[in-house]
């Protein structure tokens, strides 16, 4: 695994085998969604390390064992509709969630954003969040997603992507520095509709279909 600053770049071979599977235009709805959830139960493994836990002591078949158990619930915030791929992976991996939903519509000629579905509570203050979004592009929509979320008050934010661009991932880790990024490849490029190059497409319409 690397790590630069607040990013987490997974590096591990099972990951990278799952990246190119999800580049590969050749694979289908099914097999696409399959490694979302494959990759994003990495993501969230590496990224959450640091979940509060308590002491505890239970009874095994031959004896007494102490141990620790997970006392936080982490509110997983999936952005739509992409990142609802990823939700049922984080809540396998962790014992204790909540889930909020919010929907960004980005505008095709400004590359701009906007808030459709705010489904977030009004207080998180003292919350640990989880961001769901797979692509960061040109990092506009989740820094309005982030904005979001830490006005309201939540303690820590950490953001779950696959793929990330660079200039898309240096301009919201400038926006929002204190905010952990965990993603399985960072690619050098947008083009000139704001898409993620080589990137693997549009994540949402690969996982659902396209709109109707």
């Amino acid at each position: 695994m690397g790590r630069t600053g607040r990013v987490i770049v997974l590096d591990h071979p099972v990951a990278a085998h799952r990246v190119v599977t999800l580049r590969d235009a050749s694979t289908g709805g099914a097999g696409f969604r399959q490694v979302v959830h494959e990759l994003s139960t990495l993501l969230a493994y590496e990224a959450l390390r640091d979940l509060s836990t308590e002491p505890c002591t239970v009874t095994t078949p031959v004896g007494v064992a102490e141990g620790r158990r997970v006392n936080e619930t982490v509110l997983v915030v999936p952005v739509l509709r992409a990142g609802l791929g990823m939700v049922p992976a984080v809540q396998e991996l962790l014992p204790y969630t909540d889930v909020a939903y919010l929907g960004l519509r980005r505008d095709e000629l400004t590359l701009e954003s906007q808030v459709y579905l705010d489904r977030l509570p009004a207080d998180l203050a003292g919350r640990r969040v989880v961001v769901c979004d797979p692509m960061i592009a040109t990092g506009g929509s989740l820094g309005t997603v982030c904005d979001l979320i830490l006005g309201r008050g939540a303690s820590h934010v950490q953001v779950l992507c696959l793929i990330a661009a660079a200039p898309g991932l240096a301009a919201f880790t400038q926006r929002h520095p204190d905010v952990d990024v965990a993603c399985c490849a960072v690619d050098p490029a947008l083009n000139a509709h704001g898409y993620i190059v080589p990137g693997l497409g549009d994540a949402g319409d690969r996982q659902f279909g396209p709109p109707t």
